[in-house]
């Protein structure tokens, strides 16, 4: 990446600050077009050899000139949070779906190199809006190597990030230090343990290795929201704090979906990771029985405080994220 230019549309989230910092250390410029100026401002302080830009992905030509020079994209700006989405769809359907055609779009017209789109377990099988515009932005972005591009596309798929903003061990911690119950959904809903710097991990992969329209997707470990909850209160020296059950929210599944049955079909595994090959072009290699599918419900599942514990470490200082 020496020498590169960078772009990363909603930069100042968790993910950007983490491959930020990694892409400077590899010597490449970047740029966070982002629409808080706020966050813009904190991350500045944080890490001053970045550029910004105050812009919106709904903004084509702030986009255009935010891709002037750029070699690479990573593409994480989203309206990503359910139940507000749920009340406000068409929001959601501007930024996910148009948003991403803009950055399709802008991308190919500015001779840029590769762009991969982050995505989520939510646009499997979607039962919420926000999912729903997700798997719209993947069909989107997927598409564009159909026929002849310059840019390569491909997108990469995770579930629960942990420490990123807006995930529970961030608000188990905030409960702890307040004195409030520990709030899980369901007891036994399970949630895929995927750290910051395996998702960083998962882009770089998918820019080097995509041929256009694939999909990446890291395998990793799950547990249940309770043994997290647990776990939490073990580790930091409150075995005893309450854990109240506040049900499933609108729009929540169970479990976590990375992959279903039909792309199953269709994809292949280099451990640890699945390609899922774009339906234009089939490479799968795996053989699996129909109805197969990969979940938080079936991979690894941890249970002991230990290694759950271990993954806890590994995240870093969620402050920086929250």
């Amino acid at each position: 990446m020496r020498g590169a230019t960078v772009l990363i549309t909603g930069g100042t989230g968790s993910f950007g600050h983490r491959v930020a910092r990694s892409l400077l250390e590899q010597g490449a410029e970047v740029r966070i077009y982002s629409r808080d100026e706020k966050k813009q401002w904190e991350m500045a302080r944080a890490i001053p050899q970045l550029r910004f830009m105050i812009g919106d992905i709904r903004d084509r030509r702030r986009l255009a000139e935010a891709m002037r020079g750029v070699d690479y994209v990573f593409h994480a700006a989203a309206l990503k949070q359910v139940p507000a989405i749920e009340a406000a769809p068409v929001e959601a359907v501007k930024t996910n779906v148009l948003g991403a055609i803009n950055v399709c779009e802008a991308a190919q017209a500015a001779g840029v190199k590769a762009v991969v789109a982050l995505s989520t377990d939510k646009a499997v099988k979607p039962v919420n809006a926000m999912g729903m515009t997700k798997a719209l932005m993947e069909k989107i972005v997927t598409s564009q190597n159909a026929y002849a591009a310059r840019t390569t596309f491909a997108c990469v798929r995770y579930g629960n990030v942990m420490g990123s903003r807006g995930s529970v061990i961030p608000l188990f911690l905030e409960q702890l230090r307040k004195g409030n119950p520990l709030t899980v959904t369901v007891p036994h809903m399970t949630r895929f343990l995927l750290t910051l710097d395996d998702s960083v991990e998962l882009v770089y992969r998918a820019m080097t290795t995509a041929e256009g329209g694939e999909v990446f997707v890291r395998k990793a470990p799950a547990c249940t929201v309770w043994d997290l909850a647990d776990t939490m209160r073990v580790k930091y020296g409150a075995p005893e704090h309450p854990i109240d059950v506040i049900g499933v929210r609108p729009g929540e599944k169970v479990h976590e979906v990375l992959l279903h049955e039909y792309e199953m079909q269709r994809a292949s595994f280099d451990d640890p990771y699945f390609v899922i090959s774009p339906e234009y072009r089939p490479q799968g290699t795996l053989e699996v029985a129909v109805g197969t599918e990969y979940t938080s419900e079936n991979t690894e599942r941890l249970t002991d405080h230990a290694a759950i514990g271990a993954l806890i470490d590994r995240i870093g200082l969620v402050e920086e994220y929250a």
